[in-house]
């Protein structure tokens, strides 16, 4: 379980950063998990995009300032390499294929501090 929602909160980055909500909807990792976790089986090649897509979605839709989108891409890098098995690649096509459009590359090389 602690597995899988560090993983969705790396995958998120892109889609959370960009549009962050109000602090209260992204006061920490366990909300950002709860939005990406549908899309661990994707990002692991263990299963199909599924409802991934609804969370990336609803993340990106809840973060609106600066600061919230910050904080989401933080708590995704703290969790980037701690989840085995994660391709890189497909969570960082997340955001497209979902739909939301963000100006940054989801990487766990990506600076949070400049994240507008």
């Amino acid at each position: 379980m602690a597995g899988l929602m560090k993983l969705m909160c790396m995958i998120l980055i892109a889609a959370v950063a960009v549009a962050p909500a109000a602090e209260a909807a992204v006061a920490g990792c366990g909300t950002v998990v709860s939005y990406v976790a549908p899309c661990l089986p994707y990002v692991t090649g263990r299963g199909p995009l599924g409802g991934c897509c609804g969370g990336v979605k609803g993340l990106y839709n809840a973060a609106k300032s600066t600061a919230d989108k910050q904080t989401v891409c933080r708590c995704l890098k703290q969790v980037a390499g701690s989840y085995p098995g994660v391709n890189y690649g497909k969570a960082g096509g997340l955001p497209g294929q979902c739909g939301v459009n963000i100006p940054y590359k989801i990487s766990p090389s990506t600076d949070c501090s400049k994240v507008r």
